[in-house]
């Protein structure tokens, strides 16, 4: 397999995010926007757009990075001894640059329709995720639960000897599981299961001048930073204990 340099590496971590914001943020957008083709549609364009998120640009860019595009993720694979600790800050940066430019394409791609949406809660569902029960606990408990998830199956799918005969099927395997956790946890919080695809799209809400924005809900955003965070410490610490 070849090395691909550092910078590359770096490369591949910001385009990934942001494609996978792009893709997932742009399907939320589809569905909640006013005067959209798909205004109005079904949860399920939104899980398909944030499975071919993930999928997308793990096909693209697992070889390079290993197509983490999750601070969760690279902070459990650090934390148990399978990422080096001094990459770790730079693949964060660029995921979070990542994550920021691709919410502002979303933006873009939609500005008119941002213009003509009134419901402030419409158009912060397009930027960060929003705990439907208003229990931080509710949220932490589903984003914890969803992030851990993910994180055992990413670990398990990239060291199962069949996947590792197959990348390509790590790749499709993790797009799935990813729609699959927004159609069945997504209900209660979004959900995120990503601190950058929700931090970096909020400071974009806050800072830009959209028509009836509303609130950027600062006193959620913790959650699915500090839930991911911990559920992919945990995840990643298990599969190691039980199954490396």
């Amino acid at each position: 397999m070849m090395e691909y340099s550092f910078f590359a590496k770096l490369a591949a971590e910001f385009l990934g995010t942001a494609i996978l914001v792009i893709l997932g943020n742009g399907s939320v957008a589809n569905v909640e926007l006013k005067g959209t083709k798909g205004n109005g549609s079904d949860w399920l364009v939104i899980a398909v757009g944030y499975g071919c998120g993930v999928m997308v640009p793990a096909l693209m860019f697992g070889t390079v990075s290993g197509a983490q595009i999750n601070p969760a993720f690279t902070i459990g694979l650090a934390v148990s001894g399978m990422f080096s600790w001094s990459q770790v800050i730079p693949f964060i940066i660029a995921q979070m640059l990542g994550a920021i430019i691709g919410q502002l394409v979303v933006y873009w791609a939609y500005l008119p329709h941002y213009d003509q949406t009134t419901d402030p809660e419409s158009i912060l569902g397009t930027f960060g995720t929003i705990d439907a029960s208003d229990s931080l606990w509710n949220g932490f408990v589903n984003e914890f639960v969803g992030s851990f998830i993910l994180f055992f199956g990413a670990t398990a799918f990239t060291h199962a000897p069949y996947f590792k005969e197959n990348m390509s099927s790590v790749f499709i395997a993790l797009g799935f599981l990813v729609g699959t956790l927004v159609a069945s946890l997504g209900g209660a919080t979004g959900p995120a299961l990503n601190p950058a695809r929700d931090l970096g799209p909020r400071l974009v809400h806050a800072i830009l001048p959209i028509k009836h924005k509303g609130s950027s809900q600062w006193n959620y955003a913790p959650i699915p930073v500090i839930a991911p965070i911990l559920a992919g410490i945990c995840a990643v610490a298990l599969y190691k204990g039980i199954f490396l």
